[in-house]
Parts: structure tokens; C-alpha cells; sequence
């Protein structure tokens, strides 16, 4: 039996796989903003990455590591949450990161300017549906709470 094969048994996926578990867990001592003088990075093996993990036969394993990632992102960022937003919070990073580096992937921009600004749009679009949604969600628990109390002044066991 080949040594490869016990190995690597998904075949170039586990290297592909190696690679973001690694630079997952190295995030944390390396999360800084670039200067605006840096130089962005060619792609080339990233968009490859990219072409591999799509593929059906991988999308568990990719869908995996993404959430793995969103989760560490928002650990980093300090989220505490355990409520169901904690699930929607990384569901929204998880999609964001995915159509960024989708479109980082065309972009040829100098210093992939304009992924960063399409990032910057995406993550606007968030915070602009979170707030409404969240406004919405105050609003139906206030509406909600005022009738119960309206029924019971009036006499109804609610």
C-alpha cells in the first residue's frame, strides 16, 4: 500500500487542509491592520486553495474549516455571545469571508484595493440588516409585552 495514501487519505485536500488549520491557528498573534504602505501579497496557490476546497467532494470538510475560522475571528474580536446570535454572527462572517475571497481572487487591483473595499461594503450591509433586525426584534417584544399587560389590567389571565 502506498505510504501517501495512509498519509493523505483525501489525496491534495489534506494539504489544503493543513494549510488553513495552520494559518487559523496562527491568526492570533499575527491580527494587525497592514500599513498602507505594504505591498499586497500575488495570488496564485490561494486561488488554486480556493479551486480544490470547492470542489463537492471537499465541501464538508471546507464548509468545516470556514466555520472553524469564523468562529476564531470572533473570538479574537471578543465575542462572548451564547445566544443565537452566536450562530447568525458566524453564519454572516462565514458568507462574507467566502464572497470576499472569491472576489480577492479576480481582483487586480494594486494592494487588492478594491477587495478591501468590497469587504468594507459587506460588512456595512451587515450592520445595517443586525441593526434593523435587532431594532425590529425590540420593537415586536416591547408590542408584544404592552398587550399582555393591557390584557391582564383589563381582568384576562394571560
Amino acid at each position: 500500500m502506498d505510504v501517501s495514501t495512509n498519509l493523505l487519505p483525501r489525496g491534495v485536500f489534506d494539504l489544503v487542509n493543513y494549510h488553513l488549520v495552520t494559518q487559523r491557528l496562527a491568526l492570533k498573534s499575527s491580527v494587525q491592520f497592514p500599513s498602507a504602505g505594504e505591498q499586497g501579497k500575488k495570488l496564485g496557490t490561494g486561488a488554486k486553495a480556493l479551486a480544490i476546497m470547492a470542489q463537492p467532494s471537499y465541501a464538508p470538510a471546507s464548509l468545516a474549516e470556514l466555520a472553524r475560522l469564523a468562529d476564531e475571528i470572533w473570538y479574537l474580536a471578543g465575542d462572548e455571545s451564547v445566544d443565537s446570535s452566536w450562530y447568525t454572527k458566524r453564519a454572516s462572517l462565514s458568507a462574507i469571508y467566502s464572497a470576499t475571497e472569491v472576489f480577492m481572487t479576480q481582483d487586480t487591483s494594486k494592494n487588492f484595493i478594491e477587495t478591501e473595499q468590497f469587504l468594507d461594503s459587506r460588512l456595512r450591509d451587515v450592520m445595517k440588516v443586525g441593526g434593523f433586525v435587532g431594532a425590529l426584534t425590540e420593537w415586536t417584544d416591547y408590542t408584544r409585552h404592552s398587550a399582555v399587560n393591557v390584557l391582564r389590567s383589563k381582568g384576562m389571565r394571560v
